[in-house]
């Protein structure tokens, strides 16, 4: 009587193991096995962390094992199960993997393939064909797209983080609730002493400092020391939060009429300002989607305010980048003066505060939840639904999209729904953030998203000129690695043009990104069908280091940036200045967030920067979906070449007073999860 070997691993999570009954099939090419209860007597199975082991022995030779079906039956009450794999040894002495890594819930079954990646056209048996068909239509039904707003990147349909596919969710949800990080966050930054003081103003600069003294760290000490210099000011556009702003200026727009004659005294060359344009010495900074975004007016106690800067930007014979001259809005005139590095300091102090506040708009919603956040939810959602387990592509994508809708749908529960959290300390809190997001929608386009292709697109890609530029570099190291590790796994399974062109699954998942994802808006021009090898490379690299690397750079710098409030104030109280000559520190510190919002706001980035519990980085793939040779070693290439990366960074940060590391991968998470 032949005997097959059936090993099964459960889960180290939280809340893993499970109680209930758990049935076993074997679907051979020639026949199936009888559906056996896995139980061994006075023996606790499925226990967090067990490998089990089960003898089943069949009447006949099944052939071919093509499928391996569980199912899980109540035992007293509903007890969620995950199963990490099972491996089958078969009578003839092989090993077959069946990964799964997925949780069994209710009283429904799941139904494995072996662990060898497949395209749709190479499959050949109608079981696992039906199989494949059937796995996508309960998807589709699981994963739905909704609008979240007009305007927006599509969304899942889910209210609530425990409306999500159990496959989805975080491990445990206390561990994203915002409003129980914000207050623990607050709590250990010792920074709730102020809170009962919400809505008073601080009294001078050295009053911020009194909320400093437990959470400075290297960079965010650094910056409250010199925030108020031109310096400080000019490399934050390089290597701040929100490296993505500048670019090269290569005509002076009408709307922002600079003369040589303001800026004159600035320029340390001898040149003119038109002759620094064409030496490639000036830079731009324009926040034009600001214009008209409503203000915050959900506090009727406290008026808020947003501006729409223009600032110009030099860089010196040591390369260095200096703003000489900021527009506080959008239309010059009389009542909008260009301010310059020559006003009184308060003038200029209160300008270049302005444009680091609207810079911290345009950085939370456009840089970090419109393109990190709400296009990797995308990029999730469409895989789930055309892609099944089996297909090569799912496998590669699947640790970059680990807990991003779980997290986005948090969000949009708690922190930026109506009345949540976005709200309290926010200027653009109260839907300004809602018409961000729908502006910048409108010059949002695939190609921004190829790392290289956005850099250039700045004029931003000359090292010579630039030497600085650490996002810049570091990225395009990384860019590179990913597009080596996704071309070696592109060529395991696609020898030509024409198997990807066959592939409808790939194919459908494209389709289903632009069409209904990004609703179709022509401005995306996100492609509807790949047809060459290099398109796709190129397709899963923009996935892959938008979840990661792009995601790392603008988040986990934020508590070192945001933290000393005057340089990145989530609002502000006062309007903008309409003539020089009117400041004074008072009127300064008076148009600074009051106390209460910015204890909300140290919450909020300190929340932000911080790492999950268990954080896989970069080229960690602890679930081994996976078990080809080629790709296995591809991994190995992929994580030595990452290992370099690392070490070349970490020898250029020894001894500098402000190291930049968001890029270093060993510090980049592989997806979206905070």
């Amino acid at each position: 009587m032949p005997n097959y070997t059936v090993t099964v691993a459960t889960g180290t999570q939280w809340f893993a193991g499970t109680d209930d009954y758990i049935y076993l099939t074997l679907v051979g090419s020639e026949h199936c096995s009888e559906r056996t209860l896995l139980d061994k007597a006075l023996y606790n199975d499925f226990e967090r962390g067990a490998v089990d082991s089960y003898d089943i022995s069949v009447g006949e030779d099944l052939g071919e094992i093509e499928l391996v079906k569980i199912e899980k039956k109540k035992y007293w009450v509903q007890d969620d199960w995950y199963c990490k794999y099972i491996t089958v040894k078969t009578p003839y002495g092989d090993y077959i993997e069946f990964p799964c890594f997925r949780w069994l819930v209710d009283d429904k079954e799941v139904i494995l393939r072996d662990g060898r990646a497949r395209l749709p056209q190479h499959d050949k048996t109608w079981a696992v064909k039906q199989h494949r068909r059937k796995e996508l239509e309960q998807r589709q039904k699981t994963y739905r797209w909704k609008e979240w707003h007009p305007g927006f990147p599509m969304s899942i349909d889910a209210k609530a983080h425990s409306e999500l596919p159990r496959d989805i969710q975080f491990d445990s949800e206390k561990g994203v609730d915002f409003v129980l990080n914000y207050s623990k966050a607050i709590e250990n930054l010792y920074v709730n002493q102020f809170m009962h003081m919400f809505q008073s103003s601080w009294t001078d600069f050295a009053d911020f400092e009194r909320i400093f003294v437990r959470i400075k760290n290297t960079i965010s000490e650094y910056v409250m020391q010199h925030w108020k210099e031109d310096f400080m000011f000019g490399y934050q556009f390089l290597n701040g939060c929100n490296p993505v702003i500048i670019s090269k200026c290569t005509k002076i727009p009408d709307k922002f009429p600079v003369t040589d004659e303001l800026v004159g005294d600035s320029l340390e060359r001898g040149l003119t300002l038109e002759e620094e344009i064409k030496e490639g010495n000036i830079f731009i900074a324009d926040y034009e989607v600001m214009d008209g975004v409503t203000a915050n007016t959900t506090d009727p106690c406290t008026l808020q305010y947003l501006a729409a800067p223009i600032c110009l930007l030099y860089r010196n014979s040591q390369n260095k980048i200096f703003p000489i001259a900021i527009q506080l809005s959008q239309t010059p005139g009389e009542d909008n003066p260009i301010f310059l590095p020559t006003d009184d300091q308060h003038d200029w102090l209160l300008a270049k505060i302005w444009v680091r506040s609207s810079d911290f708009h345009v950085h939370q919603t456009v840089t970090h939840l419109l393109r990190t956040h709400l296009i990797s939810e995308v990029f999730g959602i469409a895989m789930y639904r055309q892609l099944p387990a089996v297909h090569p592509v799912f496998k590669l994508l699947l640790p970059h999209v680990r807990f991003t809708i779980a997290i986005n749908t948090k969000a949009r529960e708690q922190l930026i729904c109506e009345c949540g959290l976005f709200d309290k300390a926010n200027g653009t809190g109260g839907g300004g953030h809602v018409e961000l997001v729908q502006r910048a929608m409108k010059t949002f386009t695939y190609k921004s998203l190829c790392f290289p292709e956005s850099i250039k697109a700045r004029g931003m890609d000359s090292q010579e000129e630039l030497p600085y530029y650490f996002y810049r570099d570091d990225g395009l190291r990384v860019w590179e690695a990913v597009k080596n590790f996704v071309t070696d796994v592109v060529n395991v399974y696609y020898d030509s043009d024409e198997t990807l062109k066959k592939d409808e699954e790939i194919q459908a998942f494209v389709k289903d990104v632009c069409s209904f994802g990004m609703q179709d808006f022509d401005y995306c021009e996100f492609p509807k069908t790949l047809q060459t090898k290099e398109q796709l490379v190129e397709y899963l690299t923009i996935v892959i280091f938008t979840a990661s690397a792009h995601h790392a750079a603008v988040n986990f710098g934020q508590y070192d940036w945001c933290s000393w409030i005057p340089n990145s104030p989530p609002t502000m109280r006062k309007p903008p200045p309409t003539k020089k000559g009117e400041v004074d520190i008072t009127y300064i510190v008076e148009s600074l967030p009051d106390r209460g919002r910015s204890c909300w706001h140290l919450g909020a980035v300190w929340a932000l920067s911080q790492f999950q519990e268990n954080e896989l980085f970069l080229g960690m793939y602890n679930d081994e979906h996976f078990i080809e040779k080629p790709v296995k070693e591809a991994m190995v290439e992929f994580r030595k070449n990452l290992g370099e990366i690392s070490k070349v960074i970490k020898n250029r940060n020894e001894g500098k007073k402000l190291p930049y590391y968001y890029l270093s991968p060993d510090r980049i998470p592989n997806s979206v999860a905070v």
